[in-house]
């Protein structure tokens, strides 16, 4: 299983948890049953193969992480989402913004490049173009206002999506049609 797969898994586990109020654990325990995660290798190419223990291990970190830091991750999108009432954003979308920002501030191992580029590429697979951009302006202004100060650069450098210089995601009305 290839990282995007398992982080593709825990954003679906991490956007159940919070539609659900499932407990992280029983969320995680019940999905990976067996017969359960054979059922889904129907529904698609990421379940096809099982993840590894490593890969597990991601998964469990992300989910329950995402969940036991919900609030404050919420806070950074709200404070991010510029124009845009929380409310109206998705739930497919805060999922991506959580996983991506709890991978940002809290798993080292994870270059904030990947996770940041990988949240966007991800969103596009249930999301339309605008809420992808949002995303994608949501996770670039949180970075330069939360990590980029605080941290060294990293070895590879920015992120490689490029994220809008004057936090400018687009507006609620531009979203919306109206």
């Amino acid at each position: 299983m290839t990282r995007t797969a398992a982080r593709e898994i825990a954003i679906q586990l991490g956007f159940s948890v919070a539609a659900t109020g499932q407990q992280p654990e029983e969320a995680l325990w019940a999905f990976f049953e067996p017969a359960h995660y054979a059922a889904m290798a129907e529904e698609g190419d990421i379940y096809g193969e099982g993840p590894s223990a490593k890969d597990m291990e991601f998964i469990r970190r992300s989910v329950i992480g995402v969940a036991e830091h919900r609030a404050e991750l919420d806070g950074y999108i709200g404070k991010y989402a510029k124009g845009w009432r929380t409310e109206r954003i998705s739930r497919s979308a805060a999922a991506v913004l959580r996983q991506a920002m709890f991978e940002i501030l809290y798993m080292p191992d994870v270059p904030d490049a990947s996770a940041i580029n990988e949240a966007v590429d991800l969103a596009k697979g249930y999301e339309d173009r605008e809420v992808v951009a949002f995303i994608n302006g949501v996770l670039g202004g949180f970075y330069r206002g939360e990590v980029a100060q605080t941290r060294p650069p990293e070895n590879d450098g920015q992120p490689e999506t490029p994220v809008p210089q004057d936090n400018a995601a687009p507006q609620e009305d531009e979203l919306s049609g109206e």
